[in-house]
């Protein structure tokens, strides 16, 4: 078990009752997927591109990702529909807790000038998305081996009802934001 998961079952879960009063177990909110995206736009001109962000993905997430087709031909951006113009991985059960793990206790610290993500990331429904700048901040990245930085959003799916309820899970797991 992770080290994040056995955190929110032992000290979270009694806290976000206290805080938010839940009369059952089943009302508390709990992260249930992870979707980690990856946008190549010069994946239309350079095949190699997509391989090299389909390997770092896997080598980030510790699984296979998908390749994201174009759903519709845009001229303006010599795209056709059907071209590979991405990534993405959904994790969940042990390896999103072990991505997050990962993520909230070495990943944030590496972002340069972080002084923790807006308020403005979260959809209205207790879904929290969020833009990583570069790939590097994962220690699983070789910065030696990387062609190009790219960025990356990361999107946390929860069973919460509302944007001040995912807000108190995720930052009583660890993710920072800002003060208002």
């Amino acid at each position: 078990m992770s080290v994040i998961k056995e955190k929110y079952e032992k000290q979270l879960v009694p806290a976000l009752v206290k805080q938010f009063g839940y009369s059952n177990i089943m009302q508390i909110p709990r992260i249930t997927k992870v979707v980690i995206n990856m946008g190549i736009g010069e994946a239309t001109q350079n095949a190699h591109l997509l391989d090299t962000a389909v390997e770092e993905l896997a080598t980030i997430t510790g699984q296979k990702p998908i390749i994201t087709r174009a759903r519709k031909s845009i001229s303006n951006f010599k795209l056709r529909k059907g071209m590979p113009i991405g990534c993405k991985v959904t994790l969940r059960g042990e390896r999103m807790y072990e991505f997050l793990d990962r993520f909230f206790t070495i990943a944030i610290s590496r972002i340069r000038d972080f002084r923790g993500f807006t308020d403005s990331c979260f959809d209205g429904r207790g879904n929290c998305s969020i833009g990583i700048q570069e790939q590097l901040i994962f220690p699983e990245i070789n910065y030696d081996q990387v062609e190009q930085v790219r960025g990356m959003n990361i999107t946390f799916v929860t069973t919460a009802k509302t944007d001040e309820e995912a807000r108190a899970l995720l930052e009583s797991m660890g993710l920072g934001f800002r003060r208002k």
